[in-house]
C-alpha cells in the first residue's frame, strides 16, 4: 500500500471535500515549521463530529435573515419564496432522509436529540407483559443508551436484572452474530425488546441488522426490535423497512455532517401509524407538533396524530438545527448517496487496515501478550462487519498519561493536525469517511502513526 498506489485509488475514486470546509494548521492553532499555516490537516475523526458542508453557513444566515425580515411571520411567509416558511421547515427533508435509513417518507421524522428520541420510542414500544419483560442490548454500550434502557424497566418498577447486556467471549474485542443469535434463543421467552446498535461506536463494529432483526420476527413477532443508528445512518446502506425493524434513533452531527448538537431523527415503522386517528391511536409521549396540522392551531383539547411517524414530534423543531441537516442531506443527494459512498468507503478502509496490519508494530487480535509494544485493532477485519471506523488500542497501558502510549501517539499526530478520537484508557479511533477524505492523505496520517511510534519505542523495550 504505497503512495503510489493511494494516488492511483485517488483518481478512480472522487473525493468531495471541495463541498466540505477543512480545518487548516492555523485555525487549529497548530505550529509545526514543516507546514504551512494554510495547510489542510487530515481529519478522520467524522465518527465523533463531521466537517461543515461549506453551504451550511448560507443555508443558517438565510434563516436569520428571515428572522430580522419578518420575524414570527416567517413562519408563514417567508421572505424568499424559494424556502419553505418555518411552520413546514423540516417536511422537505423526508425525502432526502428516506432513502439513507432505508424507510417510507411516512416513517421517518426530523425531531428532538437522540437520547430524547430514544426514551420516547422506548415508553411507546417496552411493554412489559407477564414474564416478558427484558431488554436485550450490548455491554459497554454508549452510556446515554444505557442510562436510558436502565430507567427504562426502573420506571416499570423492574430491577437492573431485566436487562440483558452481551459481551464478546473471552479473548475476543466484538460479538459474533452467531452469540447474538444464541442469546436471543436462550433468552426468547422473557424478551420485551431488542436494541442493539447499528455500529458499535468502540468497536466499530456492523451488526448484522436484517439477519439479527429478520430472526427475532421470526421467533416472536411481538418483541419489538429498535435499532440506535448513530454511528450507521450516513455511513452504511440502511433498509430498514425492507429488513423490518419496528424503530430506530440516530443523531445527525457524525456521519451526517449537521453540526454539534444537530437536530436528531427517528423511523417508526409505517404499520404502527398508517390507522392513528383521534379516536384509534398508540400512546406515546405526545406533543403539539404532531398532531393534525390542519387543527393545530384550533388549541384542541385533542390529539389527532398525523398519520405517519410525524406523529411522534412534540415541539416545533429548531429551524437553525432543520437547515444545518438539509444542507448535508443535500450533498448526500449530490454525490448519489449512501450506496454509492459505501463502495469507495470499503476500499477506503481496507487500505487504512492493510497499512496498520503491515506495520512491524501491529500486534493480531488473539495475541494476549498485553505488555508488547504496538497496537491492536479491535474491529472485526472483514469489510462486511465494520463501516468507515477502526479502533486502534495501543499497549501497554500506563495509568501515567505522560507514559501512556495511545496519549503519546495521539499528541504526535494532533502535533501533524491529524485529527482522530481518543478514547481513554488506550484507543484511538480512525474513520477515513468517502466524503472529504482521501487514500493519499490516509497514507499520510498512517506515515505520522509509524513514526509517533519509532519515535517513543525505545522508551518501552
Amino acid at each position: 500500500m504505497s503512495l503510489e498506489e493511494a494516488r492511483q485509488l485517488d483518481l478512480k475514486f472522487p473525493t468531495y471535500k471541495e463541498e466540505f470546509a477543512i480545518p487548516t494548521f492555523k485555525s487549529l492553532g497548530i505550529k509545526n515549521e514543516k507546514y504551512e499555516p494554510t495547510t489542510e490537516s487530515i481529519y478522520l475523526c467524522g465518527n465523533s463530529l463531521g466537517l461543515m458542508p461549506k453551504q451550511t453557513k448560507k443555508a443558517i444566515n438565510d434563516e436569520l435573515n428571515a428572522w430580522v425580515e419578518r420575524g414570527v411571520e416567517s413562519h408563514f411567509n417567508h421572505p424568499d419564496k424559494s424556502l419553505t416558511s418555518w411552520v413546514d421547515i423540516d417536511l422537505p427533508l423526508l425525502p432526502l432522509i428516506s432513502p439513507i435509513v432505508g424507510g417510507k417518507e411516512n416513517e421517518v421524522a426530523i425531531m428532538g436529540s437522540l437520547t430524547s428520541n430514544l426514551n420516547a420510542l422506548l415508553i411507546h414500544f417496552y411493554k412489559p407483559n407477564g414474564k416478558r419483560t427484558k431488554i436485550m442490548f450490548e455491554k459497554r454500550a454508549f452510556p446515554s443508551d444505557y442510562y436510558a434502557f436502565l430507567n427504562m424497566v426502573k420506571l416499570f418498577g423492574y430491577d437492573e436484572d431485566h436487562l440483558i447486556q452481551l459481551e464478546p467471549e473471552i479473548g475476543e474485542t466484538y460479538i459474533k452474530t452467531e452469540n447474538i443469535i444464541k442469546s436471543i434463543d436462550e433468552n426468547i421467552d422473557e424478551l420485551a425488546l431488542v436494541c442493539f446498535p447499528g455500529i458499535q461506536y468502540y468497536t466499530g463494529q456492523y451488526f448484522q441488522i436484517e439477519k439479527i432483526t429478520k430472526y427475532i420476527k421470526s421467533k416472536n413477532n411481538d418483541i419489538k426490535v429498535g435499532w440506535d443508528l448513530a454511528h450507521a445512518v450516513g455511513n452504511v446502506p440502511l433498509k430498514l423497512h425492507d429488513w423490518g425493524a419496528d424503530f430506530a434513533a440516530w443523531c445527525s452531527y457524525k456521519y451526517l455532517n449537521s453540526g454539534p448538537g444537530a437536530i436528531a431523527g427517528i423511523f417508526v415503522n409505517e404499520k404502527y401509524t398508517k390507522d392513528n386517528s383521534k379516536d384509534n391511536f398508540n400512546p406515546r409521549l405526545a406533543g403539539w407538533w404532531g398532531n393534525n396540522s390542519q387543527e393545530r392551531f384550533k388549541m384542541l383539547e385533542e390529539f389527532d396524530p398525523i398519520n405517519s411517524a410525524l406523529s411522534y414530534r412534540q415541539s416545533n423543531p429548531s429551524v437553525i438545527d432543520v437547515v444545518a441537516v438539509k444542507s448535508s442531506l443535500e450533498v448526500f443527494a449530490k454525490v448519489g448517496g449512501v450506496s454509492k459512498l459505501r463502495e469507495k468507503s470499503i476500499v477506503l478502509t481496507q487500505f487504512l487496515q492493510d497499512r496498520l496490519t503491515k506495520s512491524k508494530y501491529y500486534i493480531p487480535q488473539d495475541d494476549t501478550d498485553d505488555k508488547k509494544f504496538g497496537f491492536k485493532i479491535l474491529t472485526p477485519l472483514n469489510k462486511e462487519e465494520r463501516g468507515c471506523q477502526l479502533s486502534i488500542l495501543f499497549q501497554p497501558h500506563f495509568d501515567d498519561r505522560s507514559r501512556n502510549v495511545m496519549e503519546r501517539v495521539n499528541a504526535y499526530l494532533h502535533d501533524h493536525a491529524i485529527i482522530c478520537d481518543e478514547r481513554r484508557p488506550d484507543v484511538i479511533r480512525l474513520a477515513p469517511l468517502p466524503l472529504y477524505n482521501t487514500f493519499t492523505e490516509t497514507y499520510y496520517a498512517t506515515e505520522r502513526l509509524f513514526e509517533s511510534l519509532d519515535s517513543i519505542v525505545k522508551d518501552y523495550v
